[in-house]
């Protein structure tokens, strides 16, 4: 420990040393039990060290979140959709700095970001698909990259906020997300899934992950040897992981992976995971576990301060012990006009532009409109929202640009009274000038209005309260009063006009009609139960609760067919509420737009040839837009939505948005949801091999934009190009350039294309740019199972410019020398199971509860593995097998017969014990195709062969 007197800041105080030494000075000064408490979320103040406390773990995806009033931005997928690293760089630093402004003011708001979600969208019924960025690596690490550089700030010694990237590792499923585990082959692995991460760890704006709550090859993130293996091999910097919320718990509780939790706690802790949110605010679980895990010497003190070491230099590079020093400190800039142009900006720059076959848009100046829909009068939060400030609607939107005289407007709900079996009518009694609370501009606070019980709770009366039926699909429904409120279920079980909107962890605004005898049962979601009538109002009971006649006033599709008749174009907006059928926990279970969208959609057309559609969602639809002249796309766009969609609508903005995932035409081309081999289910638009509804890449201009002069180099490993993008149009408008390869002639099933590299540019009419990119060789490599490591296969290569993944432009073939592939040498290295070319019918398991893979047959099937060129020598004469279970593998070579069956007794201890099993075979010499083929619960690790 170094010595200081009293007047003398101790060495961890001095901002002229470097952050390293004075870390380990202030680790000497903690002792145990406060480097232990230093684990949990919410890490205690020091006070004797004048030390503050400190929470991991601030929401900030696209604006602050759940802290109150904050700018909101688009959402994740819409920032993707910009495909402009530039943009999404400058709502980083926007967000960061609202961070800084928030905390001055409310020291519950954290430093440490948990932003962005880089998990790929690899399947589009994800609920939480609005969370990420693009379903291809390179598209999600370059938005993912910009962000975390804004959100770090620019100075090389402090950062603004520290981002911690979500989730980690091949998460892409709500559905059993705590159990379940996703099989993932060493090429996905190193191609796919772990590339978003590293790329932007790589670039070195990034404070560390977060482990998602599923598991991958048999073995929850939590304890993953890839945080050791890979994630903290890719960087100098000390990386912090800080846990999701309840999953150390979950390592014992529902995944019944290890028998206790002090067990569980040392194999994360060892694992690399240094901060435990777990038990809200109370920290005493894990920090009694921590210390039952050092008792039982699972633990010793120097692993619990290599994870305080990590939490430290954060805290440091965060300026939290040099205040006089910090250069963010006094970073005061929240809602500023600027902020307010940039999420106009982004919203803007993410619409996509589908379909727009006969010119439609934009719309001409002094089009009579009729703007209709579910979402046409919405602005729409989601989970990870913070509370709008300012808002806008597509209808206000198209109100202030076209006049609110040329505007007729229809929601397209049915307006209904609920009757009671005794005669009377569901009534929404009024609500006290008192008992409203108000946010910003006016607007009804939902943080304060939902789950209120000082709101009277409805009633009957002889007359009723006319509700709005909304229906979401799949049987989902929401009622809301004509004074906007939702109808909610609060702790006390009444059923209220409480809720700006739906929302909440357990939405309480969802209910369900169930026919029943001559009417309906009311079902809440929330909690299960029928509504019933009660003499002090309605109330939620375990019974079969009142019967409910719908009466209907009018009818969704009767209100649209009759502003559509009346108008020059119809707008239909159309989509999904964040919180209701997909959002994280649940998963969606259609593409389909639900059903009562679809017939106010056949309405506005019926009436009206001339109709847009514009789908305002946290995912893609499958739509049927063959009679539809125009059609696009955004994500739910923040404050600014509105506006955003009604600018382009009107052509002040020329749409440059592009699709970050692919838009399937039906359910049956999805694969199915856990399926996360992206290869061999030909997945995404890197393999899929059918016909999409629109492709990756995607958009729409009003402007036309050549292409030409395409010219390749190769030098120093980099592949340079150039080429020229011209405005042929009359309108200024940006084009996004998109450069993507693939292999010509693949020895291994390499993507159909892939993107390489992309770039948005605004063009005046008539300009023309050069575009150029450099390539490294790195981008043409594949995972090598033979050998373990990427390569370069040589061979031709083609480059494919263009405005799409499907509208290619300008191509070229280069031959890259690459390293050529090499036989497996099985004589003397044998074969790790995982490291097959090709499987069917397997799934990828643990070798061990710390590191390893194996390979086992799905239940009740027969699994196969397939290894490639692999070179016997002189030939073999036996073969082992290391397996654990029991079962049998056969071996063939090539399409032939089975040359040996190798049965595991029954009886080994558990999964994780191996045994050895061998069998004489005749294999000739020479180089074969070997086939493995499992039977029963057998778990296999590794094969080798003997002559």
């Amino acid at each position: 420990m170094s010595v200081h007197t009293p007047h003398t800041p101790p060495p961890f105080r001095d901002p002229q040393l470097p952050f390293a030494k004075r870390i380990d000075d202030l680790l000497s000064r903690l002792t145990l039990d406060e480097k232990i408490g230093f684990l949990h979320q919410f890490a205690p103040a020091v006070e004797r060290l004048g030390i503050a406390a400190f929470r991991t773990g601030q929401e900030a995806l696209h604006g602050v979140a759940w802290m109150g009033p904050a700018t909101v931005f688009p959402q994740a997928v819409g920032l993707g959709a910009t495909w402009n690293t530039d943009l999404v760089r400058r709502v980083g630093e926007a967000v960061s700095k609202e961070t800084r402004a928030m905390r001055a003011r409310d020291d519950r708001v954290g430093l440490n970001v948990w932003s962005p979600t880089v998990n790929l969208l690899r399947h589009p019924l994800w609920g939480r698909n609005e969370e990420g960025y693009s379903e291809d690596p390179k598209l999600t690490s370059a938005i993912a990259t910009a962000y975390t550089r804004g959100l770090r700030g620019d100075h090389p010694t402090y950062w603004r906020t520290a981002p911690v990237l979500k989730h980690w590792l091949a998460h892409n499923n709500e559905t059993g997300r705590d159990v379940m585990s996703s099989s993932v082959r060493p090429r996905v692995l190193h191609e796919y899934d772990l590339r978003a991460f590293r790329e932007t760890v790589e670039a070195g704006a990034t404070a560390g992950v977060m482990p998602a709550y599923n598991l991958v090859n048999g073995r929850p993130n939590h304890v993953s040897p890839y945080l050791r293996e890979h994630l903290r091999t890719w960087t100098d910097e000390d990386l912090l992981v800080c846990s999701d919320a309840g999953a150390p718990s979950n390592l014992v509780d529902s995944e019944h992976y290890f028998d206790t939790h002090e067990e569980a706690t040392a194999a994360a802790l060892l694992a690399g995971v240094d901060s435990f949110t777990d038990h809200g605010t109370d920290s005493s679980k894990i920090t009694a576990r921590v210390r039952g895990a050092l008792e039982q010497g699972l633990l010793t003190e120097s692993d619990i301060d290599t994870a305080v070491r990590r939490q430290l230099s954060v805290r440091f590079r965060l300026g939290e012990f040099d205040p006089e020093c910090d250069p963010h400190a006094l970073t005061r800039d929240f809602d500023t006009p600027a902020h307010r142009a940039l999420a106009q900006e982004a919203a803007e720059q993410a619409v996509v532009l589908l379909k727009n076959s006969a010119g439609l848009l934009p719309l001409a100046p002094g089009t009579r409109l009729a703007v209709v829909g579910l979402l046409a009068d919405e602005c729409k939060r989601d989970w990870y929202s913070g509370t709008l400030i300012h808002r806008s609607t597509p209808l206000e939107g198209l109100n202030e640009r076209f006049g609110a005289e040329r505007v007729e407007f229809a929601e397209g709900v049915d307006r209904i009274l609920l009757k009671t079996s005794a005669g009377t009518f569901l009534h929404v009694p009024e609500a006290d000038a008192a008992d409203e609370v108000r946010g910003a501009e006016g607007a009804l606070d939902p943080a304060l209005l939902a789950g209120r019980t000082d709101l009277p709770p409805l009633t009957t009366d002889a007359t009723g309260t006319e509700f709005a039926l909304v229906d979401w699909g799949e049987g989902m429904l929401t009622l809301r009063a004509p004074d906007g409120r939702y109808l909610s279920v609060a702790e006390d079980g009444r059923v209220r006009a409480s809720a700006d909107q739906p929302g909440g962890w357990v939405v309480q605004e969802t209910f369900r009609l169930e026919p029943h005898e001559n009417g309906h049962l009311l079902r809440h979601i929330g909690t299960g139960h029928h509504i019933s009538v009660a003499a002090d109002g309605l109330k939620v009971a375990d019974g079969n609760g009142e019967i409910f006649e719908v009466v209907v006033v009018e009818s969704g599709e009767d209100a649209v067919s009759r502003v559509a008749s009346q108008a020059d174009v119809v707008v239909v907006v159309a989509g999904n509420d964040p919180h209701i059928n997909g959002r994280e926990t649940e998963d969606r279970t259609t593409l389909a737009l639900p059903a009562q969208q679809e017939r106010l959609l056949r309405a506005a057309r019926t009436a009206n040839p001339n109709t847009v559609l514009a789908l305002v969602s946290a995912y893609p639809y499958a739509v049927d837009h063959t009679s539809l002249p125009a059609m696009l796309w955004t994500s739910h766009g923040g404050q600014a939505a509105g506006t955003a969609l009604a600018r382009v609508l009107a052509g002040d903005v020329s749409p440059a948005g592009r699709l970050p995932q692919t838009w399937y035409a039906d359910d049956a081309d999805l694969p199915d949801l856990l399926d996360y081999d992206v290869i061999g289910g030909r997945q995404t638009y890197l393999y899929f091999e059918g016909t999409p509804l629109f492709p990756f890449g995607h958009g729409l201009s009003y402007a036309s934009f050549s292409y030409e002069g395409l010219t390749t180099r190769v030098e120093d490993g980099t592949l340079h190009l150039s080429f020229t993008v011209g405005n042929t149009g009359d309108v200024t408008a940006d084009e996004v350039a998109q450069l993507y390869t693939r292999a010509m002639e693949p020895s291994v099933p390499r993507p159909r294309r892939e993107l390489a590299a992309h770039h948005r540019v605004t063009l005046a009419p008539g300009e023309v740019t050069e575009i150029a990119f450099r390539v490294p060789m790195s981008a043409f490599a594949f995972w090598d199972v033979a050998q373990g490591r990427q390569r370069v296969a040589p061979g031709r290569y083609e480059i494919l410019v263009g405005a799409s993944s499907e509208d290619i432009r300008l191509t070229r073939a280069v031959h890259l020398d690459g390293e050529p592939s090499v036989p497996r040498t099985v004589m003397v290295d044998g074969l790790d199971a995982a490291d097959f070319d090709d499987q069917s019918d397997t799934e990828i398991v643990d070798r061990t509860k710390t590191s390893g893979d194996s390979v086992a047959p799905v239940a009740g099937r027969r699994g196969e593995l397939l290894f490639r060129d692999c070179d016997f020598g002189k030939g073999a004469a036996g073969i082992t097998v290391e397996a654990a279970g029991e079962g049998m593998a056969e071996l063939s070579l090539g399409d032939g017969p089975v040359l040996a069956v190798l049965t595991l007794s029954p009886g080994t201890a558990g999964p994780h014990d191996y045994a050895t099993v061998s069998a004489p075979v005749v294999v000739a010499a020479g180089v074969h195709d070997v086939r493995l083929g499992l039977r029963g619960p057998v778990r296999l690790a590794r094969i080798a062969f003997s002559d």
